[in-house]
């Protein structure tokens, strides 16, 4: 951003004060836009003496002049203010707004009848720990239990990667500028910024074109939702084949093909092992069942199989492979070879990826579209990386490996992460810690392999699912908690998450969300 900012300045003439000016007014609508009037409301303007108070000063006076009570609480000495901050603060002197230099952080205390917080100290450039007097400042404005608006970000969290300082600002509201920042969307950082809103300030298009760091909201899922047609059949919605299950994972595979049925796919199919058939009967109606040869009847797909499970990928539009198929040697051997003959497009997942880990090379003999979608457990064995470094640098991991292996990898996580063969990453926006639950994995790749089957292509397919993976999650944790959410309730949600995005016109929402 900082890079961003000298670009807009220097090489495409749009004043410093401009950009200010803009940014201020977006914090100050978006105060309206979330907590209604400010009429006669007690609002502190919390100011450090960089150019993040300075949009706080422009905040400033947009409240003063619709009404609020303002106060500017200063950090510093004025004579420290300087450039475009320094202007802000005049024109907010010449609005009649208090300006008090807090000279003494022990004696500094929030008025009772404060309405609202406005965050402006420190914004994306800091790094490190929080020192006095700002550490007892920011401690006091989380003690008051007032709403804060962060501006660009919560003072205490790290932009690039979402440390946190002891304290750090909570925000009820983060409106940040031109692009949201790694670590307001990165825990723990994200837990600190409340509703994120994404300001236009005025940067011109195609200042960023080189950024290839993508965070996907739902303005995003709603341009990717494939369309529907009043006078279409099952047929032009795609056929998916599922090739699941073992003895004791039944629901896995079930979990994956109903889901798929659920985000608008006209067809789907789901091969398992032929004694598990009668179990699968049972616990799937609209899914058809195709029983395969078993391995002496105890549940694992048996490598004579392998011709009739040409024959259903032929038929099939995509194909999904893995959720609760185990790791029988037939089994493997099975997955082993069709890794380097499928040419449908097709999501991996599960056990076909604790198979394929034996020898991660055989990805590179892929022929169609390819999307792997591991936890970090699956891809520290895909990988031989521990599940600690995997953490410690998830983007740049997961970009070489989908680079290298020429596929897409959804990483799943919080957040989850789709990187493309061609260096971009996409970091999903929706979800919640509900969703840290068994069979949840096996409703995304029902979701993938169902997009994937509607025509979409593998990076879309992901990208999409993850957020619509996300938003069922989000929607099932506000109907009954997080606590006790499982797989099924982030399933039922999906057709609802996809009403949402169909029914979400682009004027409804702020921009960014």
């Amino acid at each position: 951003m900082q890079e961003i900012d000298r670009r807009a300045i220097e090489e495409k003439g749009i004043p410093g004060q401009t950009l200010m000016e803009n940014a201020g007014r977006a914090v100050f609508e978006a105060i309206l836009r979330r907590f209604g009037s400010v009429q006669s409301k007690t609002v502190a303007v919390i100011c450090g003496k960089g150019n993040n108070g300075g949009d706080g000063f422009v905040v400033a006076r947009y409240l003063k002049e619709s009404g609020a009570h303002v106060e500017i609480d200063l950090l510093c000495r004025a004579e420290e203010i300087k450039g475009d901050a320094a202007e802000n603060m005049m024109k907010a002197g010449k609005c009649r707004i208090a300006i008090k230099e807090i000279a003494d952080a022990s004696q500094y205390q929030i008025r009772t009848d404060t309405w609202l917080i406005v965050d402006a100290i420190f914004g994306t450039g800091f790094q490190g720990e929080i020192k006095p007097p700002y550490a007892q400042i920011i401690q006091k404005i989380n003690d008051s239990e007032v709403p804060v608006v962060a501006v660009d970000c919560p003072s205490g969290l790290n932009g690039a990667t979402g440390a946190l300082s002891e304290p750090t600002v909570r925000a009820a509201l983060t409106v940040t500028f031109g692009f949201p920042k790694i670590g307001q969307v990165l825990f723990p950082g994200k837990a600190v910024c409340g509703i994120l809103e994404v300001a236009d300030i005025g940067f011109p298009p195609g200042i960023a074109e080189d950024i290839k760091t993508n965070l996907v909201r739902r303005l995003e899922a709603i341009r990717l939702l494939p369309k529907r047609w009043p006078d279409a059949h099952k047929g032009d919605y795609g056929r998916l084949f599922v090739l699941a299950g073992s003895t004791g994972y039944t629901g896995a595979a079930v979990l994956t093909a109903a889901t798929a049925l659920r985000c608008g796919t006209g067809l789907v199919y789901l091969g398992v092992p032929e004694s598990l058939n009668p179990i699968i009967e049972v616990k799937s109606t609209e899914v058809i069942s195709k029983p395969l040869p078993d391995v002496k009847k105890r549940g694992h797909l048996a490598l004579r199989g392998m011709g009739e499970i040409r024959r259903h990928i032929a038929d099939a539009d995509a194909v999904a492979i893995g959720p609760g198929i185990g790791t029988h040697h037939e089994t493997a051997e099975l997955i082993r070879r069709l890794v380097s003959e499928i040419e449908k497009p097709a999501v991996f997942d599960a056990d076909a990826l604790n198979i394929i880990a034996r020898t991660p090379e055989i990805l590179k003999k892929h022929r169609g579209p390819l999307v792997i979608s591991p936890h970090p457990g699956e891809f520290s064995r895909l990988t031989g990386k521990s599940i600690a470094e995997i953490a410690a640098d998830r983007f740049e991991l997961a970009t070489e490996f989908a680079g290298e292996y020429n596929l897409v990898l959804v990483l799943k996580g919080a957040p989850t992460i789709t990187a493309l063969p061609s260096g971009d990453l996409h970091i999903n926006y929706s979800g919640n810690d509900g969703m840290a639950t068994a069979g949840s994995g096996d409703v995304l790749t029902g979701l993938i392999g169902g997009f994937l089957a509607q025509g979409m292509t593998a990076e879309n397919s992901a990208i999409l699912a993850n957020y619509v993976h996300g938003l069922a999650g989000d929607i099932a944790a506000a109907d009954i908690g997080g606590r006790g959410l499982i797989a099924g309730d982030i399933m039922a949600m999906v057709p609802q998450a996809l009403v949402e995005l169909e029914g979400a016109a682009e004027h409804d929402i702020p921009a960014g969300n």
